[in-house]
């Protein structure tokens, strides 16, 4: 499970066997979320209203690199690091 980021508490993953659409998992404390990369919306689970707030800044922010880690995640490579949100 590749973490690619971290932030305030806020751990982001991208997993290998995942199905499109493109998308991440966001984690927080017992929270989680899938959140689509392209239109930011939630898939799946619920996170705190602020934690949301900062993942949808962070991948608005970050959202060509996404795509890029997704493209080597179905590829079967290793992914990249993305910043975290400051």
């Amino acid at each position: 499970m590749p973490t690619i980021s971290e932030f305030f508490g806020i751990v982001i993953r991208m997993y290998y066997q995942d199905h499109a659409p493109a998308h991440f998992h966001a984690y927080y404390g017992e929270h989680s979320a899938v959140m689509e990369i392209e239109t930011l919306r939630v898939r799946e689970g619920r996170l705190p209203r602020r934690a949301l707030g900062l993942v949808v800044e962070w991948a608005i922010e970050h959202r060509e690199e996404l795509l890029e880690d997704w493209r080597l995640a179905q590829a079967h490579q290793p992914l990249r690091r993305v910043a975290p949100l400051e």
